[in-house]
């Protein structure tokens, strides 16, 4: 287990982050989950919930990249394909909710278990520069926080 401060918030982060969405989920209906969107042609909150889903394994991944390789240099994702090429706005928000709880313990899981040089370790994003594994936790923490906003301002401008 490390004892590094900001490394152990970063981990209660990423674990409250999902518990907050926990809190605010089951407020709204499938449809309404389904229905209001972010502004005109944006996401809904199906499809936010979705996109964190998948974005923790993606994210996973990139770091036991990082613990396998020296420096990789991560793959791509296009996210706004993703949510076409999977129908995120047609799947259940309560098995997408589970799998995204069960994605994150195995997310912290990972973290939890680094130890002070593995949390060092390095990687590339072609867009976003060098990573190390603790500014990748950062980064989903950061990640986790501009989503969670996002939803409760669509239930904001809906409601």
């Amino acid at each position: 287990m490390n004892n590094n401060i900001l490394q152990q918030r970063l981990i209660d982060s990423l674990r409250k982050h999902v518990q907050i969405l926990g809190h605010i989920l089951p407020a709204l209906s499938q449809a309404q989950t389904r229905e209001w969107r972010d502004g005109g042609g944006g996401w809904t909150v199906l499809e936010v919930v979705c996109h964190l889903r998948d974005y923790d394994d993606i994210f996973r991944e990139r770091g036991e990249l990082m613990l396998a390789e020296e420096h990789p240099t991560f793959p791509v994702y296009d996210h706004l394909a993703m949510v076409v090429e999977r129908a995120y706005n047609e799947q259940d928000l309560t098995a997408v909710y589970q799998t995204l709880q069960h994605s994150r313990t195995q997310f912290i899981q990972f973290f939890e278990n680094l130890d002070e040089a593995q949390w060092l370790r390095t990687g590339q994003h072609v867009d976003h520069g060098r990573y190390t594994l603790e500014s990748l936790a950062a980064h989903v923490a950061w990640h986790d926080a501009n989503h969670l906003e996002q939803i409760t301002r669509i239930i904001r401008n809906e409601k």
